[in-house]
Order: C-alpha cells, then sequence, then structure tokens
C-alpha cells in the first residue's frame, strides 16, 4: 500500500501549473491528481483558494508527472493509466479490454429505469457489457432481479465479473460468452429488459477517431462495420424471439442514426418506438417494446 504523502499546498499547485505548461487540459490533470493522487476536487478548489494549507496525497508528485507524461506523449487514456472510472454513483475498474464507460451512456440506465418505476423486471439482459458498467448499474437498482451480461470478448467478461464483485458484491447477475441473444436461449421470450450499447461507429469513422480512441480502446467494441449498423440490426433482429409479451429494449446509437435505429426496430415489429436524447440534445437512444401477448 502507497504511503501518505504531505504537501504544502503551494508545492502541489506550482507542480500543476508546470504540468498545465506541458499540454493538456486542467480539467483532465485535475481528474488525475484527484483518481491517482486521492486529492478530491472539492479539496484542490479549497487550496487554489488557500495556497498556506497542506494537502495529503497518496502518489508522489513523481509518478503522477510520469502518468501525465503517458497521457500527452503516448495518448493512453487516464482511466487506463489510473484504472479506474467514476460513472454515476460507481468507482469501476477500467482497462484495454473493454471501452471506457461514457457519461452519456448513464442515461441509457435511466431510460430502462424509468420503464420499471413500479416495479423492477423479473429478468433483464445487458447485451454487449464490456465493463459491466450497465450490469452493474441494473444488479445494485434491482438485487431480487435475474439478470444477465453477454459479451463476444472473454477480457471484457473477466473485467465485468471484477466490477460486479467490486460494486455489487451481492449481486444476482451472470456473466455469458457469445454473440448477442446466442447465448440467453434458454430465456428467450423471457427477458421483460434487454438493454445494450453495441458497437455503432462505421469503420471508416473508426480510423479517424482521435488516436486516445482509435489506439487504445477495443474496435471489437467500437466497429459497427460498414454502415455502423451491423451490431445493432442483431439485436433488434432477435428482439421478437428473445423479448418477453411486453418486454422492452433499449439502445444506444450513434448520432446520427436515430431514424434508421428507429424504422428497424418498426420492421421487426416491435411497438411504441421512440427516441431520447443524449445530454447534448442530440438523439442518441432508440426505445421499444415488443407486443404483449393477445388475450
Amino acid at each position: 500500500m502507497t504511503d501518505s504523502i504531505t504537501l504544502a499546498g503551494t508545492q502541489l499547485l506550482t507542480w500543476r501549473r508546470q504540468q498545465l505548461a506541458r499540454g493538456g487540459a486542467a480539467a483532465d490533470l485535475d481528474w488525475l491528481i484527484d483518481l491517482a493522487g486521492g486529492v478530491p476536487w472539492t479539496s484542490l478548489q479549497r487550496l487554489l483558494l488557500d495556497p498556506s494549507r497542506t494537502i495529503v496525497m497518496v502518489q508522489s508528485l513523481e509518478v503522477l508527472a510520469e502518468l501525465w507524461e503517458r497521457h500527452l506523449h503516448e495518448n493512453v487514456p487516464l482511466q487506463h493509466l489510473v484504472g479506474l472510472c467514476p460513472w454515476r454513483d460507481l468507482l469501476l475498474e477500467t482497462s484495454p479490454a473493454a471501452l471506457i464507460p461514457r457519461q452519456e451512456t448513464e442515461l441509457l440506465v435511466d431510460l430502462a429505469l424509468s420503464q420499471f418505476k413500479a416495479a423492477p423486471p423479473a429478468r433483464w439482459a445487458d447485451l454487449g457489457t464490456g465493463s459491466g458498467a450497465i450490469a452493474v448499474s441494473l444488479a445494485r437498482t434491482w438485487p431480487s432481479a435475474s439478470g444477465h451480461g453477454v459479451d463476444l470478448s472473454p477480457d471484457a467478461l473477466r473485467l465485468a465479473e471484477r466490477n460486479l464483485q467490486r460494486c455489487a458484491p451481492n449481486h444476482n447477475c451472470s456473466l455469458h460468452l457469445g454473440s448477442w441473444w446466442t447465448p440467453l436461449r434458454r430465456w428467450w421470450a423471457n427477458l421483460d429488459l434487454v438493454i445494450s450499447n453495441p458497437p455503432y461507429i462505421p469503420i471508416d469513422v473508426v480510423h479517424g477517431l482521435e488516436a486516445v480512441v482509435r489506439d487504445h480502446e477495443p474496435h471489437l467494441a467500437l466497429s459497427g462495420g460498414e454502415d455502423g449498423l451491423d451490431a445493432i440490426r442483431a439485436v433488434v433482429d432477435g428482439a421478437s424471439v428473445g423479448l418477453a409479451p411486453g418486454g422492452w429494449l433499449l439502445l444506444e446509437h450513434h448520432h446520427d442514426q436515430s431514424g434508421l435505429v428507429l424504422q428497424l426496430m418498426r420492421d421487426a415489429g416491435l411497438v411504441e418506438v421512440s427516441a431520447a436524447a443524449d445530454l447534448e440534445g442530440t438523439l442518441r437512444f432508440a426505445v421499444a417494446r415488443q407486443p404483449s401477448a393477445r388475450s
């Protein structure tokens, strides 16, 4: 365990100015000081107002400078350097095995919760679970519900399992290796909620992404094929078989795919099809329902 280090506030602030002079954004450096150095953002703000304070850190400035150097010049995501990522009310483990959880995907969980205000679903699934961010959130919110996480990557599933154990130790979520609906055949027609943040970026766009994403996050979780819709088609096409009568399907998609995804849902026979916006007002999510069983 790293010993704590007590510093004069002026020393940390001088170091911070020196690092920012090398490049990068202040918000990113402050994130590193918080997650790797153990100095919360609120404490840093108080220090900026009163530099005479002392500060206790869990990591040396020399180590933090090395991490900042790698971020600036090797484009390594800070989340990979620290191995952690705050997301909703969680602190998730991260690694190159899965996409770093994005803030906008928090809204996908909120959409799911809004569909089940009266009572939790009996059974839910997270297709393409990656780090397990969505699965962990649902498992914590609905501990009595039976959950399932699916991913094609064994490394991602191991990461998801660690996050479930870390953040939801009493979880009721099983993890399955395989492609989309296939590992859940046993529960087809009995899934009340299926939620997915699948790969949806067109392959040509993937090659043009910023290096911090293109070179350090798994292309398996980024590329949705030529038009970006390969995985979304697979998820939507399986809904008529996999969802329970009246069950909900919720998807995240690329910023310019809303109309196409909604039409795919209608063509698959889903009803109550609607779009929802992300934090910037862009239509980023699609919601639909399996028709209820005839009486």
